[in-house]
C-alpha cells in the first residue's frame, strides 16, 4: 500500500505554523460595494500579499508565484487517469499540493476503494501531496463511506471542507456529540481546510454575524479538533493551509438580501468574511496549541 500523502512542508526548520491561504473563488465577481481589491489580476494578487495573505488556491500559480505566494492545485477527477494529469500539472507548475474533489457519490464500495487506493499511489509515484476533498456530490458525500474508506485507507489525508456535511447531513439534527466523535478519524487525517460556515439549511452563511455563533461554534469545535491532532505528529518545517473559500451569488451558496437600492444582494462582504474566517482559524490553532506558532 502506498504511504500517505505528506504534509505541506516549506523545507525550513521552524516549527509547524498555520499558513494563511485564500480560494481564487473568494476573489470572483466580488460585488462593487465590496471593500475588496480592484483591477486586473496582477492588481488583485498584489493586494493580497498586502492584506497578509501567503497564499491562494488558484488556476494561475504562475502569477501566484511571481506574486510571493504560494499556490495549490485543485481537481475534479472521475477516474484514475483525470487525477494522475492534475497532479502531474499542478505539481509542475510550483504548486505545493492539490485538492481533489473525487467521483460523484454514485460509486459501488468497490469503485470507492478502487479510486481511493488509485489516488494514494498517484500522490506517492508523482512526489505530489494529494488531499481528497470532503464535498457533496463526490464519493466523499456521505460521512459513513467516506469512514469505511479511512478503515480501508488509513493512509488518506483530506482537505477539510466540513460546511458540505454540515449542511448535507444536516448535522445540528441529533447528537452532536456523538457526531463529533464519529468524525475524529476525519479530524486527524485532515491537513489542509477550506474555511466557510454553513448552517443546517444554508451552504454560506456569515460567520461574523452574532445570528450564526451556534453555527460558528461547532465549527470552531471541528477546526480545533484538526488542529490538536495535526500538531500532534507534525514535524519541522510542516504547515497547515487554510483557504476561505466563499463563492458568489451565482454558485446559489450565499443568502441574498435586499440592498439599499432595492436590488437583491449577497449578504455580506466575501472579502471581511474571509479575513474574519482567518482570525477564527488562528484562534482555534491557539488554543489546540498555545505555543505554536499561527
Amino acid at each position: 500500500m502506498a504511504a500517505a500523502p505528506p504534509n505541506t512542508n516549506d523545507g525550513s526548520g521552524r516549527a509547524p505554523r498555520l499558513l494563511a491561504g485564500v480560494s481564487f473563488v473568494t476573489l470572483a465577481e466580488l460585488p462593487e460595494w465590496s471593500a475588496g481589491p480592484r483591477g486586473s489580476d496582477e492588481m488583485v494578487y498584489a493586494a493580497l500579499k498586502a492584506a497578509g495573505y501567503e497564499a491562494i488556491q488558484t488556476l494561475q500559480p504562475a502569477l501566484a508565484l511571481a506574486h510571493g505566494l504560494r499556490p495549490t492545485g485543485m481537481a475534479r477527477a472521475f477516474e484514475e487517469h483525470q487525477l494522475r494529469a492534475a497532479a502531474i500539472r499542478w505539481r509542475d507548475a510550483g504548486c505545493d499540493c492539490t485538492t481533489v474533489h473525487l467521483g460523484t457519490g454514485l460509486e459501488t464500495d468497490d469503485e470507492l476503494f478502487r479510486l481511493g487506493e488509485a489516488l494514494l499511489e498517484i500522490a506517492e509515484q508523482e512526489r505530489h501531496p494529494i488531499y481528497l476533498e470532503t464535498h457533496r456530490a463526490t464519493m466523499t458525500q456521505d460521512i459513513k463511506r467516506t469512514l469505511d474508506l479511512v478503515e480501508r485507507f488509513p493512509e488518506m489525508r483530506f482537505n477539510g471542507d466540513f460546511a458540505h456535511w454540515y449542511i448535507g447531513h444536516e448535522m445540528t439534527y441529533g447528537d452532536m456529540e456523538m457526531k463529533f466523535e464519529k468524525l475524529r478519524p476525519i479530524f486527524e487525517r485532515t491537513r489542509f481546510m477550506h474555511l466557510r460556515i454553513s448552517s443546517n439549511a444554508f451552504g454560506q452563511v456569515t460567520a461574523s454575524d452574532p445570528a450564526e455563533q451556534r453555527h460558528l461554534d461547532y465549527y470552531r469545535r471541528m477546526w480545533t479538533a484538526v488542529f490538536e491532532s495535526y500538531l500532534a505528529s507534525a514535524a519541522p518545517g510542516d504547515y497547515f493551509a487554510v483557504h476561505p473559500e466563499l463563492l458568489p451569488a451565482r454558485a446559489f451558496y450565499p443568502k441574498m438580501v435586499l440592498g439599499p437600492d432595492g436590488v437583491l444582494r449577497e449578504e455580506s462582504d466575501r472579502w471581511t468574511e474571509s479575513l474574519f474566517l482567518l482570525q477564527v482559524a488562528r484562534e482555534c490553532w491557539a488554543a489546540a496549541a498555545p505555543s505554536a506558532p499561527g
